[in-house]
This record gives C-alpha cells, sequence and structure tokens, in this order.
C-alpha cells in the first residue's frame, strides 16, 4: 500500500515492543517537495517531530541544531535510527521511504529504535 500524506499535522504514534504502551509524539507532515525542502532548517526546536514523505535520506547543512532520524520502510517500521550533527550529509537508505526527525535525543524516550513500528495519525480539518 502506497501511503501519501498532505503537508499538514497530527501524530506520530510509536508502538510499544514487549506489549508496553504506545507513546502519542505530536507530528508535523511535510510531504509536499517545498515542505520536505524546508523541513528544520532555521529552527532553534521542534515540538515533537517532523515527518518527511517520501525520503530516503537528509542532510543537516544550515541546521541550528543536532537531530535524531529514524528511517522507515514502506511499512513504517523504523530501519535504523542516527542521531546528526549540523552540516552533515545522511547515507540515503535503499529501503527507506519516509524519514522522521525530531530533537538529538528524544527518539529513545519514545522508543523509536530498529525494528519498532510506528503510524500516522493524520489530524482532521
Amino acid at each position: 500500500m502506497k501511503r501519501r500524506w498532505r503537508d499538514g499535522r497530527g501524530e506520530l504514534v510509536v508502538h510499544g515492543g514487549d506489549g508496553g504502551s504506545s507513546v502519542r509524539v505530536p507530528l508535523e507532515i511535510a510531504a509536499s517537495y517545498r515542505a520536505r525542502t524546508k523541513g528544520l532548517l532555521g529552527r532553534d526546536s521542534i515540538e515533537g517531530a517532523i515527518l518527511l514523505s517520501p525520503a530516503n535520506s537528509v542532510h543537516t547543512f544550515r541546521m541550528r541544531m543536532p537531530i535524531d532520524v529514524a528511517y522507515l520502510d514502506r511499512h513504517l517500521r523504523v530501519i535504523a535510527v542516527r542521531t546528526m550533527r549540523p552540516g552533515r550529509l545522511g547515507m540515503p537508505r535503499l529501503r527507506a521511504r519516509h524519514v522522521v526527525e525530531a530533537e538529538a535525543g528524544v527518539m529513545s524516550g519514545w522508543g523509536v529504535r530498529e525494528g519498532a513500528g510506528v503510524e500516522v495519525v493524520v489530524s482532521g480539518g
């Protein structure tokens, strides 16, 4: 199933492994070329996370803060999580279809790790 979102807001639901509870995180959705290109550039912080879709790599040129980057496959399963400092170019991930970015250090607390499943819930409106 091919997922197509529109620019907007929603929630990232991180499903707890081992029967744990899920974590819900505020999410910005960047699906248009313009929104994906802008991403987190020029920001000092982000509340929650931003989803770039479609995407399989990111860069942190002109970013003001280090970020956590989660690469998701077509089933919204986490392929890899990396922390990137400003001024870096991430290598493309062959199976990645979507990328989630957040402030460095927060993803582990949400349970975002390799093999974890996530869900994108789009806000109405």
